[in-house]
């Protein structure tokens, strides 16, 4: 694999709390050359980042949510629809956790869909939706719904975590998504990915994203490996 493809792979990340907009322009400065698939932000650094990659082919993609997936359905919708507005491309929304556990499929379903529509409707038809699971709850059993209802809302994606829960990702999760979900629906895994190693691992097990905070140091090793 090639610098370039792997770099179009990854969702280079900062999501950490404590960072604000000086930190934040610093690393966005750095990052938008870098070919990454999207800058994925907290929600008050999308304007930030919509001006740092104005011009670029990365997209500015952020969360909706986050990071415990209890908003309530209207409320996500809101959100995703403002972070569209504010030049949000591409946004990764959690589920609703305690719903899926407790098998109320619909809830589910709607939740995710609200987002999805809200999204399209924002964005023209040009916005994605990434439903993030976070497995570290769940057993396969439960991935694998949640994989079927996101789908079955029109989601683009399915992401592991949230990079907040239980754990990151997992290669059994990676390729219980992908075995779920087929060939035609993305799958991001997140949680975890720091280094070169595993993220060809990932991308091996039927990830099309990685979501990871340590994309420049992947991209520097894979240079170094030759």
């Amino acid at each position: 694999m090639d610098r370039a493809t792997l770099a179009r792979a990854i969702d280079q990340t900062l999501l950490k709390p404590t960072v604000g907009y000086q930190g934040a322009g610093a690393w966005m400065a750095e990052s938008a050359g870098m070919g990454f698939a999207s800058l994925c932000v907290s929600p008050f650094l999308v304007p930030l980042a919509s001006q740092h990659l104005a011009g670029t082919s990365t997209r500015v993609c952020s969360v909706c949510g986050f990071p415990l997936g209890y908003t309530n359905t209207e409320s996500k919708a809101e959100e995703a629809a403002h972070l569209v507005a504010l030049g949000c491309h591409e946004v990764d929304m959690v589920l609703n956790i305690a719903a899926l556990l407790e098998g109320d499929d619909s809830f589910v379903r709607d939740d995710i869909e609200a987002v999805v529509r809200t999204v399209a409707e924002a964005s023209v038809g040009t916005g994605i939706v990434k439903v993030i699971l976070e497995t570290g709850y769940l057993e396969p059993v439960h991935i694998e719904r949640a994989c079927v209802l996101a789908v079955e809302a029109g989601a683009h994606y399915v992401k592991t975590s949230t990079g907040f829960g239980p754990r990151g990702a997992s290669l059994d999760d990676v390729r219980l998504m992908r075995a779920t979900v087929g060939p035609d629906i993305g799958v991001k895994a997140a949680g975890g990915i720091r280094d070169l190693d595993t993220a060809l691992a990932m991308l091996e097990a039927g990830a099309s994203r990685l979501g990871t905070s340590s994309g420049a140091e992947i991209l520097e090793a894979l240079e170094a490996r030759g």
